[in-house]
């Protein structure tokens, strides 16, 4: 029969080894939030219950069952809208997408999401396309003029100048270009835009704050219009 180590301490109950299994996944970050975490929404949602079914059953007792029935029809038709704007495809028609989504697109699919973004903060937005580099032109009520580039997915920005469309300056305003790259733009990168004078880069974690509901005015620092 195998002896027990002086070593060994008793046995864990199942209790025990539960709650060492559970505060062990919650240092790692792969468990779930604690009650106390979700009390704060719960009772939210608890006394926007509550207040709902009392004002259906005040207006009930003041004007009949047409103010419950219609109550319930109004609160339906909220839920129903609130659900269908939350449904990926109409969250990215709004300009607003994940850190996920961003990845998974080309660099047409990209342009596509620039152009909603900016159409979110207020741009008028007119795509170039373009079979390998498609190209944007934007315009702000106050006469402001964007025109971006986009660079595929770890391709480096050259050293020489860019393809730039801005040939036509059919309105009067500050221009700027700006250039879209998902991943991380190199010192060589920065000193090419720094030459251009007119030139800001827009790189992969900015771009995400950006899709995620950031203003384009707040994105920068100094701000893009400095």
């Amino acid at each position: 029969m195998a002896r027990l180590s002086w070593t060994s301490g008793p046995p864990r109950s199942s209790f025990s080894r539960r709650r060492h299994t559970v505060r062990r996944l919650r240092d790692q970050g792969l468990y779930g939030p604690r009650f106390r975490d979700v009390l704060p929404g719960l009772a939210g949602a608890v006394v926007v219950v509550c207040a709902v079914a009392a004002g259906l059953a005040v207006g009930y007792r003041a004007a009949g069952p047409v103010v419950p029935v219609a109550g319930v029809g109004l609160l339906s038709l909220v839920v129903a809208v609130e659900m269908r704007r939350r449904r990926p495809g109409a969250r990215r028609r709004r300009g607003r997408y994940t850190a996920d989504e961003l990845r998974e697109l080309d660099v047409q699919g990209l342009a596509l999401a620039v152009a909603r973004i900016l159409r979110r903060d207020g741009w008028r937005v007119r795509l170039l396309p373009a079979p390998d580099r498609p190209r944007l032109y934007a315009r702000d009520a106050t006469g402001r003029q964007l025109d971006v580039a986009f660079r595929p997915v770890a391709e480096p920005l050259p050293d020489e100048a860019l393809p730039d469309p801005r040939t036509r300056r059919d309105a009067t305003g500050p221009r700027l270009q700006l250039v879209v790259h998902r991943g991380a733009f190199r010192d060589r990168d920065v000193r090419w835009a720094q030459r251009q004078g007119d030139t800001r880069l827009l790189d992969g974690p900015t771009l995400e704050r950006w899709a995620g509901g950031t203003h384009m005015d707040t994105l920068f620092d100094p701000p893009l219009w400095s």
